[in-house]
Parts: C-alpha cells; structure tokens; sequence
C-alpha cells in the first residue's frame, strides 16, 4: 500500500478537533486510509477516536497510508497542517 510519512502541525497534536477534521475527509473521501506512528499497527483515519489513540503530539512523524492516492496527498497535507488555528 503507498504510503507517505510526514510531521503533524496542530499545535497540540491529533487531537479531538484534527482527529474529527481528518476523518470527515477520509469519509468523504471514500476511500481506506489508516495512520500510524513510530511503525506502530496503523489506525482507521476514518474514526477519530482512532486518530487520538495515536497520541501524535506536534511534531510526531505519522505515515499516512491508502491504495487511494488522492486519499493519501489529501490526508497527508491535512495532518501537516495546524488545524486548531
């Protein structure tokens, strides 16, 4: 599966307001897309309480994951961003 790793901007991490922004567009998407980080088993991007048990702080390296790649850029540019602004 393509996958491409990048750094998570929120200020405070992939919290519960990135976590749901992420996983409406992985919703809307339509496509699977999991996250994972430190090579830890990879999480549903669709459900944002998956997103949060992650517990990627600001700056944590997560990879971004999904057969899709439309999916993947999208989710991708979405968690370097700072959602919380």
């Amino acid at each position: 599966m393509p996958e491409k790793t990048v750094t998570v901007g929120s200020s405070i991490g992939l919290h519960a307001r990135p976590a749901a922004i992420i996983a409406e567009a992985v919703v809307n998407a339509g496509a699977e897309v999991t996250l994972s980080v430190d090579g830890g088993e990879p999480v549903d991007a669709g459900s944002a309480l998956m997103i949060m048990t992650l517990g990627a702080g600001q700056g944590a390296q997560v990879t971004v994951a999904s057969e899709d790649e439309a999916a993947l850029a999208t989710i991708a540019d979405l968690v370097t961003q700072d959602l919380d602004a």
